[in-house]
């Protein structure tokens, strides 16, 4: 349990990667169809019907069926590839600020190998400003950076859909009152 000290001293912001609703409901969307053409290929190949909803054992293998098969494949490749960005939670991670130690980590999830989590740390002293970056339009853009003297802006938000406004602000507040470093872009 942590006193209100601790609670104090450090500040720790989850970001969710790519386990999201949407990608959930497009991984099924793409399974679905992916396999749906899959087995209208295998079935115009086949001569049997392999759906329930439909007959496709009538089709001419060529070309309709090699098309469909194709389509299947590749839908079914695409499928594959979402699922695993949701079980590997692609880009998932935390932003820590703790002042006890100084230290700012930035911490995401990438793909599996020798260098599954990125984490990048250094000291609260570097931090110059907490900057928000917002674009409206046809491709919305919403995020929060950290301002710092030696690197980069360093992006503490989610990549995807883009968050409330009034969640940007607040996080964005919160961040710069508990840095003591100004706010800019609001």
């Amino acid at each position: 349990m942590t006193t209100d000290k601790t609670q104090q001293q450090i500040l720790r912001q989850d970001i969710l990667g790519s386990r999201r609703f949407s990608n959930l409901l497009w991984a099924a969307i793409v399974t679905i169809g992916g396999v749906g053409f899959l087995l209208a290929g295998l079935s115009s190949y086949l001569k049997t019907n392999l759906l329930i909803v439909s007959d496709t054992s009538q089709l001419q293998f060529i070309p309709q069926g090699i098309a469909l098969t194709f389509y299947g494949v590749a839908g079914s490749l695409l499928a594959t590839y979402l699922w695993l960005l949701l079980v590997w939670n692609v880009g998932g991670g935390y932003n820590e600020f703790n002042k006890e130690t100084g230290k700012v980590t930035i911490a995401r999830q990438g793909y599996p190998g020798k260098n599954r989590q990125v984490e990048v740390e250094f000291p609260i002293s570097e931090v110059q400003s907490v900057r928000a970056e917002i674009r409206e339009g046809l491709s919305p853009k919403r995020a929060l950076y950290l301002r710092s003297k030696k690197r980069r802006d360093v992006p503490l938000t989610r990549v995807g859909e883009p968050i409330a406004l009034s969640t940007l602000e607040n996080q964005g507040a919160e961040l710069a009152r508990f840095l003591q470093v100004p706010l800019e872009g609001l």
